[in-house]
């Protein structure tokens, strides 16, 4: 099948200002990113930027870079507009490689893409992993994921869910001691999507919804619009980005110790 990466790259950041050009083992970090992205079966890889300094990069390594407006209020809205500029065609797959993830594994690249190809009637395929302690369940940046039995998503939440009303009765009770039911099944987002480009010019024209204001989770707007969605748990794991200081500094260890 054919599809296009574009990874999103802006160079505000609160808590790490420049992020996608931060070094890592002697190069940015969106060049691995970039390079992580080349072993995948993509046809094409873009950087999307509002940002001329990471243009700059991006092109001094090689990349195809597509500049885009400053004003877009997420990835989605930016990989649109590369979309339209490119004029790519309706039934087009684009796959959106978060630009600070330097470790993603180009296995799940693909598995992503072909999920989508695989299911017709899904608009954006995306991929989980499963949960298996309580913890995570009740952690509101873990989102989870309720799915049917052929794997079109349910709901996506921060809140647990399904909600297990034998494990909250013992919490509840000061029970700390608690462990999933044994035939339960949880599943936490992992933010890597694709989607079909008609999907995105219909997106962009929609406004915020109730329950995507409610979350704080985009793809709820889809939801709330009819889409539908179709999730597989991920084939390889996949490392966390870069949000922190100290998800750098984990980056650059691991790199380092395989560069050795």
């Amino acid at each position: 099948m054919s599809f296009s990466i574009i990874i999103p790259a802006r160079y505000a950041s609160s808590r790490l200002p420049g992020k996608p050009l931060l070094d890592i083992a002697g190069k940015p970090m969106i060049q691995h990113v970039y390079e992580r992205a080349l072993q995948s079966q993509a046809e094409r890889v873009i950087i999307a930027t509002d940002d001329q300094r990471i243009a700059d990069a991006a092109t001094a390594f090689g990349a195809e870079v597509a500049m885009t407006k400053a004003s877009h209020e997420s990835g989605t809205d930016r990989l649109q507009e590369v979309a339209a500029q490119l004029q790519l065609a309706d039934d087009h797959v684009l796959v959106n490689v978060q630009g600070d993830e330097p470790l993603i594994p180009a296995a799940v690249i693909n598995q992503v893409a072909n999920n989508l190809a695989s299911n017709s009637f899904a608009s954006i395929a995306t991929l989980i992993e499963a949960i298996s302690d309580v913890e995570t369940v009740f952690d509101p940046n873990a989102v989870k994921v309720t799915l049917n039995k052929h794997g079109e998503v349910l709901y996506f939440s921060r809140a647990p869910m399904p909600w297990c009303r034998d494990l909250w009765a013992g919490l509840a009770s000061g029970n700390t001691d608690l462990s999933l039911p044994a035939n339960s099944h949880y599943y936490r987002h992992i933010g890597i999507y694709a989607y079909r480009v008609s999907f995105l010019h219909d997106f962009v024209q929609w406004p915020m919804s109730m329950l995507e204001q409610t979350e704080k989770l985009e793809q709820l707007r889809a939801m709330e619009n009819g889409v539908k969605i179709h999730a597989q748990e991920a084939i390889e794991l996949i490392p966390g980005g870069v949000d922190t200081v100290a998800d750098l500094e984990k980056v650059r260890a691991i790199i380092a110790a395989k560069q050795l």
